[in-house]
């Protein structure tokens, strides 16, 4: 005979374990807040340099980090016109200045700054739309020369305003 200790041990251990099942959270760990049943596609212009100082590869770094930003955090199909949701915009500052001095008098460290302005389109709302610039800054010793780690220190601030991009249009923080 099956004793009733041994009947209510089952059924405390169905009922916790259905609890367990059903009480587990979902998280999206992207950081996407995007209701895939209204929004499909976006498109994403490539971003040209209207900055006064210019470093050739920065476009193509921002542009492809962009991209891929979205490719690898959304379930959205890249098209190249009439999306649902739209990015454009240009790269407007690239520019280094010092950012301290020694106990000599010379520049120790110098700060290099990058700012892009977007212009957001939500062709699903229209209340969500927005331009607005997003601005990183980096900084390297000036024993170095910018050469040596220009393409680091961009590819940085690429990431940082990517990051902030992809926030401000579908994150929904």
């Amino acid at each position: 005979m099956v004793s009733i200790n041994n009947i209510k041990r089952f059924c405390l251990t169905v009922m916790i374990t259905f609890m367990a099942v059903g009480c587990v959270p979902h998280y999206s760990f992207n950081g996407a807040s995007i209701d895939y049943t209204k929004t499909k596609t976006i498109t994403i212009a490539d971003f040209p340099i209207r900055a006064n100082y210019v470093w050739g590869p920065m476009a193509s770094i921002f542009n492809n980090r962009l991209k891929d930003q979205f490719a690898d955090h959304t379930r959205l199909t890249q098209v190249r016109r009439n999306g649902d949701l739209k990015i454009e915009g240009e790269i407007t500052r690239y520019e280094q200045r010092n950012k301290s001095v020694s106990s000599e008098g010379y520049s120790a460290q110098t700060e290099l700054s990058m700012t892009v302005n977007v212009r957001f389109t939500n062709n699903v709302d229209h209340k969500q739309d927005f331009e607005q610039q997003f601005t990183a800054n980096t900084s390297y010793e000036t024993t170095q020369s910018l050469n040596s780690v220009q393409e680091e220190l961009v590819t940085q601030m690429v990431k940082d305003i990517v990051d902030q991009i992809f926030n401000a249009t579908v994150a929904n923080w």
